[in-house]
């Protein structure tokens, strides 16, 4: 046992006639750590972007709320009154009267009627 781990230091297993194998072996797991490396990078920058993202669609959300708000308050009547009154137009006194507009019943229809 003491010859095993004393060998193992010394690394012998990479400079003995069949250490190609061995040195197969080492690059082989070399390789496979610097894909797995590279693909930890690739996977949290995707987390950092997401991140991101959230958070600018949480801003525009709400600043489309506050143009809304917004939008409601300029569209009331008695916002639009007071901007009109500025350019010296004033609200009607008489109410509208609603128009409705029917169809002329041809000669055909007025017969089966």
């Amino acid at each position: 046992m003491k010859n095993g781990i004393y060998s193992i230091l010394k690394a012998r297993f990479l400079v003995n006639e069949d250490s190609v194998k061995n040195w197969r072996f080492i690059v082989f797991l070399i390789l496979l750590a610097i894909i797995m490396i590279a693909n930890t990078h690739s996977y949290e920058k995707k987390i950092y972007q997401i991140s991101d993202l959230t958070n600018e669609v949480k801003e525009l959300r709400s600043e489309f709320v506050d143009r809304r708000s917004e939008l409601m308050k300029i569209k009331m009547e008695s916002t639009v009154a007071e901007k009109m009154e500025e350019r010296g137009i004033l609200p009607s006194s008489v109410p509208p009267k609603k128009i409705k507009v029917t169809k002329e019943k041809t000669a055909f229809e007025k017969l089966w009627q």
